[in-house]
């Protein structure tokens, strides 16, 4: 097969008895896993044509697994519709796929309707009980390639309308096989997935484990709202592996969850998405002391990471923890303002990366693919396609590159990348709002927006809340008389940034 479904396919044949994806409330073995994903691909078929965008509009459960590998035997690329997100964003997100096929299920169906108007509805459970048509599903996938989309991945657009980014079958199997690989995850691993369905750490989570024929746990989004739950889940499952946002790491050592329960189970922690506090890695060591711990880094626009960092035992990480080294086939290098190769140390440069991993582009974006995706400037000979990350990095005295920051205004926070841009056309677009500006302290790890006008404070976050992610809301909102600017007229966002102190 030419996708990820010769991973299910295979762990199917080799371990039918296995538990394949379980979560609070349901349990799927390898055999009624693959037989349920074949009977939604058939209703998908009927429903859609190859190639075609399906929205998935489920809770995070075993279930919607299921959706993602039918909507792959149906020849369909998936886009999740996280059921957290604000009705108009999630409308933004299906108007950008188009008239696409919306799978949900009978208890969500009427939000659904609600959210989607006009848009073609079809509940998981009819979908589950329509008999595989092995003839169908075997002609669709006689002419699928390894080229064709995966998924569709929405985040922050500096524009105000999210953009999707579209990932191929290629590119997910090149980058899975290393990561397998690399990390020694096998049959024998229970991969604890944290990360919402829409933000590509799931990805890592998903196809590791069908790869391998591992067992996926999907953790209830509640349990993070209570970490002694979520510490006995991690425990009852025999979790091995936890694949994390920083963020989720944090809040585990925030609420001191470890001192309750420890699952000893575990044995490897792979962090990404931003930098990891030294104090949170010293409280998982002093309590999984055997543990190995993993840095990894990449834009989603690189198929989930491109570099990683194996934590040495002894090792000071004062002066931070590095990106590291490349995987297995992707070239990671550095380029200057001139487009010059930086090999040098402690020269800083944009990080710039090629290779199968690279996704295919943006979803009807030109003008982003044009920006980011570009000729290598390295090769004038053939044609060959680079992502500019617009982040800076630096080689260390190791080796070994080093995250700086970032060349615009966009942010990685909570696990997710943000666009300020955005946010503050949110901010301005609101009655009582004269002019806004969005700062973020990375000291503190704050989002911070300021803005002129006569809105009260807690109106205004109300509003927000309405139509942003509750990510992308600013936990400090403050009121100022005039926006302080610098010498070119532009808004000194050093300034405000000092203006909320220690806040």
């Amino acid at each position: 097969m030419a996708n990820a479904l010769c991973y299910l396919e295979t762990s199917f044949r080799r371990f039918p008895d296995r538990c394949a994806v379980t979560d609070d409330s349901r349990s799927y073995s390898y055999a009624e896993f693959y037989r349920l994903s074949r009977r939604i691909g058939t209703g998908l078929a009927r429903l859609t044509g190859p190639k075609q965008g399906v929205g998935v509009f489920l809770e995070k459960n075993a279930d919607a697994v299921a959706a993602f590998f039918g909507i792959q035997w149906a020849g369909c690329f998936y886009s999740v519709l996280n059921t957290e997100l604000p009705g108009p964003r999630l409308n933004q997100i299906a108007a950008q796929l188009g008239q696409a096929v919306i799978v949900t299920c009978r208890e969500l169906l009427a939000q659904a309707e609600e959210i989607f108007p006009g848009q073609s509805l079809v509940c998981l459970e009819e979908l589950a009980e329509i008999p595989e048509d092995d003839t169908a599903l075997a002609a669709i996938q006689a002419r699928a390639i390894d080229t064709d989309p995966l998924y569709v991945n929405f985040t922050s657009g500096s524009t105000g309308v999210p953009k999707g980014f579209v990932v191929s079958s290629r590119s997910v199997l090149d980058f899975i096989g290393c990561f397998t690989e690399l990390f020694g995850i096998t049959e024998g691993d229970v991969i604890a997935n944290q990360a919402p369905f829409d933000f590509d750490v799931s990805v890592k989570d998903i196809y590791s484990a069908m790869k391998a024929g591992a067992t996926l746990a999907v953790v209830p989004r509640r349990l993070f709202s209570v970490p002694t739950e979520l510490m006995d889940f991690l425990c009852e499952k025999k979790a091995t592996t936890l694949i994390w946002a920083v963020s989720a790491l944090c809040l585990i050592t925030g609420f001191h969850a470890l001192d309750y329960r420890t699952p000893e189970t575990i044995q490897k922690i792979l962090f990404s998405g931003e930098v990891m506090p030294l104090r949170a890695l010293k409280e998982f060591r002093k309590h999984l002391p055997d543990v190995t711990y993993v840095n990894l880094y990449g834009p989603t626009e690189i198929t989930c990471n491109c570099t990683y960092h194996i934590l040495e035992e002894n090792r000071d990480y004062a002066a931070g923890i590095p990106i590291g080294i490349p995987f297995p086939n992707e070239d990671v290098f550095l380029l200057d303002g001139e487009n010059r190769l930086i090999t040098g140390q402690e020269t800083e440069g944009e990080i710039c990366v090629r290779g199968t991993a690279l996704a295919l582009g943006y979803y009807r974006c030109p003008e982003q693919n044009a920006a980011h995706f570009t000729q290598n400037p390295l090769n004038p000979n053939y044609p060959e396609r680079v992502y500019r990350t617009g982040d800076l990095g630096r080689y260390n005295d190791r080796g070994e590159l080093v995250f700086s920051g970032r060349k615009d205004f966009q942010i990685k926070y909570m696990g997710h990348r943000i666009e300020l841009e955005e946010i503050e056309r949110e901010m301005n677009a609101i009655a009582g709002v004269d002019r806004a500006c969005c700062v973020f302290d990375e000291k503190r790890g704050r989002l911070k927006g300021f803005y002129t006008g006569a809105i009260d404070q807690g109106e205004l976050h109300t509003i927000m809340k309405q139509t942003l992610p509750g990510f992308m809301v600013p936990g400090i909102l403050r009121q100022v008389e005039a926006m302080p600017l610098n010498k070119n007229g532009k808004i000194d966002r050093k300034a405000l940034a000092a203006m909320a102190g220690g806040r």
